[in-house]
């Protein structure tokens, strides 16, 4: 398993990442291969965010709303809760099915807003494909450079839908985005409640009265 200064070192990495993977200005669908959709949406992201870092930096709500845009298009967030839930989403409500699924996207895009500013494609190499893109599940692997020189391996898991190729997981090192928030969410879930952590996760996205 990966480090944890490791790992919280590459986590805005890896999410810089998601979020390049998701700025593909073109249908998804007309890319034949799952890396030409991270390799072609990295340049759309750095022009957009070309000499907006400091204003980016100093104005949180434009932050969150360049990111929405990228990502919202890109994101199976339906398919990410299900997954993060999994035993509580069979057992929840329709209401508390989307409630998780929209609390959970703006936590999620919140707690890593950060790392979108630090964004440097030179440091992220994307490996050469060995998947099958007939099949409806497939994996962009690719490798960032840390500070020191080193690096750590960062898959993305793609899932195959009629608008194209959604990003739903990152993996880094074997470490897993979704397996980690579910193993959380699910120890706070069966101490307190779904609700609970619904509300929790709202909270944390300032859902109520955003920042």
């Amino acid at each position: 398993m990966v480090s944890d200064p490791v790992f919280r070192c590459v986590k805005n990495a890896s999410f810089v990442g998601m979020v390049a993977a998701f700025a593909l200005v073109a249908s998804a669908a007309a890319v034949a291969s799952p890396n030409a959709v991270i390799e072609d949406s990295m340049a759309v992201l750095t022009e957009k965010l070309d000499g907006r870092k400091a204003e980016l930096a100093a104005d949180r709500k434009s932050l969150y709303a360049l990111i929405d845009e990228i990502l919202l298009p890109r994101f199976d967030r339906k398919f990410a809760a299900q997954l993060v839930l999994a035993r509580h989403w069979r057992s929840a409500s329709e209401a508390q099915r989307s409630r998780f699924i929209e609390a959970f996207y703006q936590a999620l895009l919140r707690r890593y807003a950060d790392g979108i500013l630090e964004f440097d494609p030179n440091k992220i190499k994307i490996l050469p494909f060995r998947g099958d893109v007939s099949k409806p599940r497939s994996k962009v692997r690719s490798t960032v450079a840390l500070e020191d020189g080193s690096s750590v391996a960062v898959d993305y898991d793609l899932v195959k839908r009629e608008s194209g190729w959604l990003v739903y997981n990152v993996v880094i090192e074997g470490v897993s985005y979704v397996t980690n928030f579910r193993a959380e969410l699910d120890a706070e879930i069966r101490s307190t409640s779904l609700d609970a952590v619904i509300a929790r996760l709202e909270e944390e996205a300032g859902m109520s009265a955003d920042e």
